[in-house]
């Protein structure tokens, strides 16, 4: 049996089991560790189901908890979750090659074609400078961040205690993962303390935007030297759509949830909210106070994520750029899909498609599931639905109180939301011939 399975990986491993394996295998660690009763503050374990949950949350960048992170983790278990949001952000495959990389071994064109696939590159060539360039920016960037919030959590919690709450905050933002320590105030109030701080609120966003545009995008703007025009067609769908999912939401939010805040706080509100669902999951207002339409907006904000290749999760801005670009070429009546003179190709819309309605379906089928199960009304379980599959993390209070179906219903979206459906789908068929054959065409009325 051990023959089988060992012929069977050296023949059909691909790097996309690979990808699958390496988050599995982080996913499960890391639940072994919080398991222990080390790293619980008051020494009692939790369940290893509640250890697996916080394990693939924080692997999987997506920040729902069903404890407190600052009151139920201890130092070590608190470290661990951050070691595991590191890596969940940078990918699992990244630290495997920059670990070669350090260590003088030989990278292999398998090695190569994985690393391609895990940051959504566009090829191979000079990927291990890319590497290098997508680790060297994010602890960069992450650096930064820290310094910049040292200020605001030195005043508030101290010297030694501050820089820990920065240098936490600042990874878990970089990488959109939405963990936060702010339970020394008040048990899961995330950052609703520094709604008004303009410092806090701009640093955080800042680097929840920089991290989910992805560094395939920030290597392209280098090369082009920040000139829209040379861009690849790939940067200025993510930067052109990043740009309208900032502006559109932030009129809404500012004109109709927002408007009993006045002047610096409406404004600070309105902007944060608008980028933490790109999928960070830090929040300065209570979600379950929220109005209908305000949380239906954000559910769709959840969905959509940020770039391929960044640290952020959901269906990605690129495959919400393609569905609505066929739309129009449809209504059009033209048989090309273009955008800024460049035709894309089917087969990326026949994905993007395929993925939007995978994440859909998911969505629907899985809040009808929490809904029923713990008997909740059906938008609050569709925005836990959302804020799993998005890998945001945002919630409107009811995850703490889950039972055991939801929780496993909850940490499967979470791994699906971070790997990605298509990852998934090419591990399930690798090794396997498509079919060639075609089928006689007949008219099909729609509409």
């Amino acid at each position: 049996m051990w023959l089988k399975l060992r012929v069977f990986f050296q023949d059909h491993a691909s790097s996309f089991r690979t990808i699958i394996l390496g988050f599995a295998l982080l996913i499960l660690t890391g639940a072994v560790l919080l398991s222990l009763p080390y790293a619980s503050a008051d020494g009692v374990p939790v369940s290893f189901l509640d250890a697996l949950f916080t394990s693939t949350s924080a692997s999987c960048v997506t920040g729902l908890v069903l404890f407190d992170t600052y009151t139920q983790w201890s130092l070590f278990g608190r470290i661990i979750i951050l070691i595991l949001i590191q890596i969940g952000g940078l990918g699992v495959v990244t630290m495997i090659i920059v670990t070669l990389v350090l260590t003088g071994k030989r990278i292999g064109i398998m090695s190569r074609l994985t690393m391609q696939d895990a940051v959504s590159a566009h090829q191979t060539g000079g990927i291990i400078r890319f590497t290098l360039f997508f680790l060297t920016g994010t602890f960069l960037m992450e650096g930064i961040g820290a310094i910049l919030l040292c200020p605001a959590f030195i005043r508030d919690f101290g010297a030694a205690k501050g820089i820990g709450f920065a240098v936490f905050h600042s990874i878990s933002a970089f990488c959109n993962a939405g963990f936060d320590l702010m339970g020394v105030k008040a048990p899961f109030a995330s950052l609703t303390m520094y709604s008004g701080s303009v410092l806090v609120n701009l640093v955080i966003a800042m680097l929840i935007i920089t991290g989910g545009i992805g560094f395939a995008t920030w290597r392209d703007l280098l090369d082009a030297r920040f000139h829209f025009r040379r861009l690849r067609l790939q940067s200025k769908i993510i930067l052109s759509t990043s740009a309208i999912l900032i502006v559109l939401p932030f009129i809404f939010f500012w004109l109709f949830e927002f408007s009993a805040f006045s002047g610096k706080e409406r404004f600070l509100l309105s902007l944060f909210q608008t980028v933490t669902p790109r999928t960070a999951g830090f929040s300065t207002f209570d979600y379950g106070k929220m109005s209908e339409s305000g949380q239906l907006f954000t559910i769709i904000l959840m969905m959509t994520g940020g770039a391929p290749g960044s640290t952020a999760g959901g269906m990605k801005v690129t495959t919400l750029a393609a569905v609505i670009l066929c739309a129009r070429a449809g209504l059009r009546r033209n048989s090309d899909i273009t955008c800024w003179r460049r035709r894309i190709e089917e087969d990326t819309v026949r994905s993007a498609v395929t993925i939007m309605t995978v994440y859909i379906l998911q969505l629907l089928a899985g809040s009808v599931i929490l809904s029923i199960y713990e008997q909740l009304p059906l938008l609050p379980c569709m925005f836990e639905c959302a804020s799993a599959l998005g890998t945001v993390g945002l919630t409107t209070g009811i995850t703490p109180g889950l039972h055991t179906l939801s929780k496993l219903v909850l940490t499967g979206f979470m791994f699906f939301g971070r790997v990605g459906g298509l990852t998934i789908a090419y591990a399930m068929v690798a090794g396997r011939m498509p079919l060639n054959r075609r089928y006689p065409a007949e008219k099909l009325t729609v509409g």
